[in-house]
């Protein structure tokens, strides 16, 4: 039955088809046939001009009246051709278009409908099916091997940026890196340590300041534009866009980003956080937890298991899987969106030493994940972020 439906959509396909273009073949010749006749009139209209011009320096009055006389009857000719073309159509824009029937539409919408409900359902991966591939690894400059990666984004645009904190040297500056993970350029300073940003909107991201503060950056500017004073230590902040949240281990702050306005939420503590759909994400690397609460505070889950171990950085990808690095068993956990089992997609033997920030473009599919690498023939590590698609 559905061979038989198939086979006699093919052919109607194919009857509509063939019509189109026998339409089209016999409009194109009527076109080309047009512009022949167009040229020929182009043509001879060049060499009535070049005649009259030779007139005017060479023929005597009697000629040149005859030859204005035949020049006029040419012209007249012309004209009228042309006007029979525009008062009989020819020059008229011609258009082929097809009709479909409001019945025909109505069974392709439904058509359409379910097959969009089929490959959703048939897109959405399990947590068993998630496998990331290694794509490149960020290029560090010789001179920046001492970087302390605390963050990692990856930005609309697909470049990278990366937070370099070093506490030991009061300093801590945001870096930017290529799509293809070519080291571009410093895009701005911080005097004393920085634990954590964002990305919030068109080239804006927040960076979390030790000293209780938050400093929203133009990342094209190259320059802080912005200040937002916070009351409690500043370990982390995400953003949808529309507002911050900004935690430490004891609470949380909600900035409208609208008015400025703050609230602070009691009852979520995180040393890192993420959004998603209206919810915050967080991990406690003291108690080995991942939580999950509404924007009002109110706890969903709480997570634990024995593969998660000083959990640090936190993100979501598109369908609501939460991704954590576990920094002191070198892996790189995924959770169920419902908080109940998780899976380990990345360990050491992939390359993972010590991750500490993680970053998905949920567009994209792409992962960035921070880790230390070692140098060949040589004791010594630094710090570096691979990318990868999952």
């Amino acid at each position: 039955m559905r061979k038989s439906i198939d086979d006699f959509l093919n052919k109607l396909e194919q009857e509509i088809l063939n019509d189109l273009d026998s339409k089209q073949s016999k409009l194109k010749s009527q076109m080309d046939t047009l512009q022949q006749q167009l040229k020929t009139q182009a043509n001879q209209m060049s060499q009535l001009q070049s005649d009259f011009s030779k007139m005017t320096q060479y023929a005597t009055e009697l000629q040149m009246y005859v030859g204005l006389r035949e020049i006029e009857k040419t012209t007249s000719e012309a004209a009228k051709y042309l006007e029979d073309l525009k008062s009989g159509g020819s020059l008229d824009e011609v258009n082929l278009e097809l009709t479909i029937s409001s019945e025909l539409q109505s069974i392709l919408k439904d058509a359409v409908r379910k097959d969009q409900a089929q490959h959703l359902v048939h897109t959405t991966p399990t947590i068993e099916q998630i496998k990331p591939s290694f794509l490149r690894q960020l290029t560090i400059p010789q001179d920046r091997k001492n970087i302390y990666i605390k963050a990692c984004r990856i930005l609309p645009d697909g470049k990278y940026l990366i937070l370099d904190s070093q506490p030991f040297k009061d300093k801590s500056n945001l870096l930017l890196f290529s799509n293809d993970g070519m080291f571009m350029r410093e895009v701005v300073k911080f005097t004393g340590d920085s634990y954590d940003f964002c990305f919030v909107r068109t080239n804006t991201v927040a960076v979390a300041l030790e000293k209780k503060q938050i400093a929203l950056v133009d990342v094209e500017k190259n320059e802080i534009f912005k200040s937002i004073n916070i009351s409690h230590n500043c370990y982390s902040v995400a953003s949808d866009g529309q507002m911050l949240v900004v935690s430490s281990l004891e609470k949380s702050t909600i900035v409208n980003l609208n008015d400025m306005s703050q609230t602070i939420l009691e009852e979520v503590g995180a040393s890192h956080v993420a959004l998603f759909k209206g919810n915050i994400y967080g991990t406690d690397y003291n108690e080995n937890k991942v939580c999950c609460y509404k924007s009002t505070g109110e706890p969903l889950w709480t997570f634990m298991h024995d593969d998660i171990v000083s959990p640090r950085g936190i993100t979501l990808d598109k369908n609501g899987f939460v991704y954590v690095v576990s920094m002191s068993n070198n892996r790189v956990v995924v959770v169920s969106p419902d908080g109940k089992t998780c899976k380990t997609i990345l360990s050491e033997a992939d390359g993972i030493i010590s991750p500490y920030a993680i970053d998905i473009d949920r567009e994209t599919g792409i992962m960035l994940v921070s880790s230390k690498i070692r140098v060949d023939n040589d004791d010594r590590e630094y710090e570096t972020a691979f990318v990868y698609k999952l």
